[in-house]
């Protein structure tokens, strides 16, 4: 029964993950953006939109000199998504800066996607769709707390 119900649960959380990355590929695609683009321009807004070049690498565990490539396409863009700048404290360092335009692309993926999130939950009376979003932080809780990221068991 529990090795039914957990290769039941991974099934469905496969589903939902790699669904989930083409609904995704085709929003950015829709808005001319690459999935590391969209991140890019989450984390710069994330981050009252300016950041370090290499924080922004390291947050998405990629090299500085990939991270500078995806930088470089976003502020060559028509218009540009971003721009850089030398760290006005460390001159070795690059700032990025997410332009008005980039904040703009930024916010319509996010706004087409939380309209098709909105959609589907419209359609579930509010206690269903409380209790989906309880049971789904439940199992985030205890499953983050249980295996944290970095120790593999």
């Amino acid at each position: 029964m529990l090795n039914r119900d957990v290769a039941e649960l991974w099934s469905v959380l496969f589903d939902i993950v790699t669904d989930g990355e083409k609904r995704l590929a085709s929003h950015f695609e829709a808005h001319q953006l690459t999935p590391p683009q969209f991140y890019v321009l989450k984390t710069l807004s994330e981050n009252d939109g300016e950041c370090r070049i290499g924080d922004i690498a390291r947050d998405h565990h990629l090299t500085s000199a990939t991270m500078t490539g995806l930088v470089k396409r976003l502020e060559g863009m028509d218009p540009p998504l971003v721009l850089r700048r030398r760290n006005l404290e460390d001159g070795r360092s690059v700032d990025v800066i997410l332009t008005a335009d980039g904040a703009e692309r930024f916010v319509a993926v996010q706004r087409a996607l939380m309209d098709q999130l909105r959609a589907v939950f419209a359609l579930l009376p509010e206690a269903e769709r409380r209790d989906i979003i309880g049971k789904v932080r439940l199992y985030f809780s205890v499953f983050s707390q249980r295996f944290p990221l970095g120790r593999v068991s």
